[in-house]
């Protein structure tokens, strides 16, 4: 065996180039696998601890004004193993410095103490104190947004008074990780706070004596979550409180949630491209390896090594190839892990990071990996061991060749000697030839995948922005409006027209069925926030009496047109409908839901009342309508599109551009590995006949050409077959990936596949340039030397 063993390490020198480009395909998928998995991980021991350490609340009402005695009610439902009442309301506050109107959701906390569910981890200065009504301790995120410091004074409007804030605290949440305003996709931290004031300061602000309009629920373990969110709902109803839910449906932990199951996917899909294309290298490499090494075999066999020794020989080799990829893959993925999860941990702003690297993406990994390499060197190690020695010995048949395709179709005499040469190579190794075109392909695939999510989030900023969402800015009220509202309004500077809108939080069913969501009213004749159809890519007619859903919405409930949807309206009591589904549109942000105006207040019994305006302004009088709107106490926010739009970019501006550059990274080293090796071979298997070529009188540049020409070839394939796979991998992994909030939209423009294929062709030319030194450097007289 030590014989075996120097052999191995004498094989693997005098291939080192091949067994690093294989090592580092594999490297590529592990480190994809690897660095997945260890984000996953992370993310979810992060945010688990999070949640626990901070008695993240397992359900949540919302009312209007409960009388604190129902406290006790509350707590005697069997389930509830704990209950805290607090106030919660929105306000606006006009930040200095600041020319928008901002919109600030105040929360009630016990004095001096922590709230005994969703604790805060304070972060700078200390708690709120007693008899001191005028202290608020400001989430982080809004902190850092607007410069904000330990003793800065903050002015917000309450009940209709404006009234100062002393900041003596800086804090996180778990329950606002992802904190949104009410009707926003993404958080936009200048534009919206959180913050959280003394239980009797919020009292007295919003004449709340002891009552509460907000309650968070811990429950016994073993509890029926279903049974016990109805008690609590049948209790609280009185008090318009019918709308508990559990934290699964809250929106940082969904979001959260949602990010570990995207990543899940990745984890799944593409590292499986990067091992496929490595089986195929490793074949390649020791089939290559076996036939050049028949006599050697031989002579071994001849001299008393079985078959198993030489088999595990060859075995070992490949183990190699893949402990030397799984080694560079976990450290690469254990690095781009690590750097992706604390790019989460900023995203997320978590107080805890629980990083280690898992033991379980090693395990995973190498099992892996090595089973893809097994798969594809089985055959041609089940080949070393039925080889008789005597036929080991004996240099292999020529192959038997036939007239290709290149013959019979007539045009051979249209190209040169050379090229002639190259495709008659192609035609006659289809199978190789195949697997390579496929390994290019799918680099390519990978790459315009990758390239594609710029493409995806220019298209979603604009169907959505500009198509879907043509006001300039959108207003909100403390409480619904009517028609003289309106009227005001558009009496203010620079305001041009004002359409109505009103959301009401329902459930939609269909049977066993459901989804809670909102529904929206437009006016019939809306055309500052139209329907908009991204697949049709037009505008859908608002039905009188009837319902417009999203197809996911849709899909979700089962239904289609003509079909009727049961809709619970949860902010009034006992007011149910059935509304018939009159169309079903396109979209990839949400699950919305329109109907007329008109038809939402007629079942409601409430007639021209809403809860938003659209406004479409003329921009020489911003300035001017904000400092009208701070100074009207019913209007609590402001949102213009344009800083809508910023957040949206904002929001996913680092972490993708990092992926992007990863995984052209990675798909670049596919290409490299795959053509480097085809090459290498084909210089491995012709270096006679190039050899030949050159005492002939074909010149240096004759005889690489012909290589070349051949891997370039197969590169044009793979190419062309590449922008296909990219579609095909952009719209799997869109459909894996596809939450309720988001889903990617397959929209690739030209310039990506451009993008990709020069990236490709740079890739190549790099292999290419490696093998033509060793072209140039043929020794003749020793390649032409008869072996037998």
């Amino acid at each position: 065996m030590q014989t075996l063993n120097l052999k191995l390490w004498r094989d693997l020198w005098h291939v080192k180039g091949q067994v690093i480009a294989v090592a580092l395909v594999i490297a590529s998928g592990i480190a994809t696998l690897s660095m997945a998995l260890t984000t996953v991980e992370t993310l979810q021991k992060t945010s688990d601890q999070y949640f626990s350490d901070y008695q993240f609340a397992d359900a949540f009402v919302s009312a209007v004004r409960v009388p604190g005695s129902i406290k006790e009610r509350l707590e005697s439902i069997d389930g509830v193993s704990l209950v805290e009442t607090r106030i919660r309301k929105y306000s606006s506050l006009d930040m200095p410095g600041f020319k928008e109107p901002v919109m600030g959701l105040f929360i009630s906390i016990p004095e001096e103490s922590q709230p005994r569910l969703n604790q805060l981890a304070l972060r700078k200065g200390r708690w709120v104190e007693r008899g001191r009504s005028n202290e608020i301790i400001v989430n982080e995120p809004f902190a850092d947004a607007h410069n904000l410091a330990i003793g800065d004074l903050l002015p917000a409007v309450m009940n209709g008074k404006k009234r100062f804030f002393k900041v003596v605290g800086i804090a996180l949440s778990p329950e606002f990780i992802y904190s949104v305003s009410p009707g926003a996709m993404m958080p936009d931290n200048e534009r919206f706070g959180v913050f959280w004031a003394g239980r009797e300061s919020l009292e007295a602000a919003y004449d709340l004596q002891g009552a509460f309009n907000d309650a968070t629920f811990k429950f016994a373990q073993g509890a029926d979550y279903q049974a016990t969110l109805k008690r609590i709902d049948l209790i609280l109803e009185p008090y318009g409180g019918r709308n508990t839910y559990l934290r699964d449906d809250q929106t940082s932990y969904w979001f959260i949630n949602n990010e570990i199951k995207q990543l899940k996917t990745m984890s799944t899909i593409l590292p499986t491209i990067f091992l496929l294309v490595s089986a195929f290298l490793t074949n390649i490499v020791l089939s290559r390896m076996i036939i050049n090494e028949r006599e050697q075999i031989g002579l071994l066999k001849a001299f008393g090594f079985t078959n198993a020794q030489v088999g595990a020989h060859y075995f070992k080799l490949m183990l190699v190839m893949c402990f030397l990829g799984v080694l560079i893959g976990l450290v690469v993925g254990s690095y781009l892990g690590s750097k992706n999860a604390k790019i989460y941990a900023e995203f997320f702003r978590f107080p805890v990071f629980v990083y280690e690297i898992s033991v379980q993406s090693f395990v995973i990994s190498t099992s892996v990996s090595i089973l893809a390499a097994l798969s594809g060197t089985v055959g041609s190690i089940a080949k070393v061991v039925k080889l008789p020695p005597a036929v080991a010995m004996i240099p292999p048949s020529p192959a038997v060749y036939h007239k290709t395709l290149l013959d019979r179709a007539g045009i051979k005499a249209m190209l040169d000697q050379p090229t002639r040469i190259a495709v008659r190579q192609i035609m006659r190794k289809p199978l190789r030839s195949f697997f390579t075109v496929i390994g290019v392909s799918f680099a390519v695939g990978l790459m315009v995948m990758a390239l594609q999510w710029v493409d995806a989030i220019k298209f979603l900023g604009t169907s959505y922005y500009n198509d879907a969402q043509r006001q300039d800015m959108t207003m909100a009220f403390y409480q619904n409006q009517q028609k003289e509202t309106m009227l005001q309004v558009e009496r203010l500077p620079g305001v041009l027209e004002a359409e109505p809108i009103r959301y009401v939080s329902v459930d939609f069913i269909n049977g066993a069925k459901r989804h809670r969501g909102a529904i929206t009213g437009l006016p019939s004749d809306a055309t500052l926030q139209p329907i908009y159809d991204n697949q049709k890519q037009s505008t859908v007619r608002l039905p009188q009496g009837g319902i417009v859903i999203g197809s996911q919405l849709a899909q979700k409930l089962n239904v289609g047109i003509g079909d009727r949807v049961y809709i619970d309206f949860l902010e009034q009591e006992n007011i149910q409908a059935y509304f018939l589904v009159i169309d079903i549109f396109e979209t990839f942000l949400g699950m919305p839901a329109y109907t007329s105006l008109d038809s939402l207040n007629r079942v409601l019994g409430e007639q021209g009342q809403f809860s938003m305006l659209n406004l479409l302004v003329d921009p020489a009088y911003y300035d001017a309508l904000y400092e009208t709107i701070k100074e009207t106490p019913a209007i609590t926010a402001v949102a213009t599109k344009q800083a809508a739009l910023d957040a949206f970019n904002d929001s996913i501006a680092e972490s993708m551009l990092v992926m992007i550059f990863v995984f052209v990274v990675l798909s670049s080293i596919l290409v490299f590995g795959v053509t480097y090796n085809m090459i290498r071979v084909a210089l491995s298997e012709r270096g006679r006949e190039l050899a030949t070529l050159r005492v002939l009188g074909f010149t240096k540049s004759e005889t690489s050409y012909i290589l070349l020409c051949e891997i370039g070839l197969l590169t044009l394939m793979g190419l062309i077959l590449g922008c296909f796979v990219g579609w095909g991998i952009t719209f799997s992994m869109g459909y894996a990936m596809e939450t309720e909030l988001f889903r990617i939209p397959v929209i690739i423009y030209p310039d990506t596949y451009s993008y990709a294929v020069l990236i490709t062709l740079f890739a190549s030319f790099i292999s290419a340039l490696f093998v033509i030194k060793r072209i140039h450097k043929l020794n003749l007289i020793e390649v032409l030397k008869t072996k037998e």
